[in-house]
């Protein structure tokens, strides 16, 4: 595994289920906190991650708490838009978990202060943000970059 792709409550399953996608090419596990606002069986989400769904490596978790335990020491930062450190100015290593909020709200303040923040530069305008399948490859790809492709063509 390369990389520990982790998305905290998310909303929509379309963007789950390309997430899941990019997990598989890239062989990274997906990791999933409830609550979701979906279920993992709705033919949104299978559609959308096609059929790599059978060789995504999944785990999912009831809460924040049983994530954390599970996780003691990882290395975990956290993707946001209040965050200071670019993504691509921190250093990664295989196995480092990425973590991603909600797409509607992101994740809570202490959620926040337990992580390492990272962010993409984007103008400042009265949108929010990216989409968040689509932040989540960049940051992947970055990281992978970052660490050689490892066992990737």
């Amino acid at each position: 595994m390369n990389l520990n792709i982790v998305l905290y409550q998310p909303e929509i399953p379309q963007n789950t289920g390309n997430i899941a996608r990019t997990c598989v090419l890239t062989n990274s596990k997906l990791h999933l906190i409830k609550p979701l606002g979906f279920d993992l069986d709705e033919k949104k989400v299978r559609r959308a991650g096609l059929d790599y769904w059978k060789y995504l490596d999944l785990e999912v978790y009831e809460n924040y708490e049983e994530f954390l335990n599970k996780h003691k020491g990882a290395r975990i930062f956290l993707s946001s838009t209040h965050a200071t450190d670019h993504y691509d100015e921190v250093k990664y290593e295989e196995g480092d978990f990425i973590m991603f909020g909600r797409e509607s709200s992101g994740v809570p303040e202490e959620v926040h202060n337990n992580h390492h923040g990272i962010r993409i530069p984007m103008i400042s305008s009265s949108t929010r943000s990216l989409n968040l399948s689509n932040t989540v490859s960049i940051v992947v790809y970055e990281a992978l970059r970052q660490i050689g492709f490892p066992n990737m063509k």
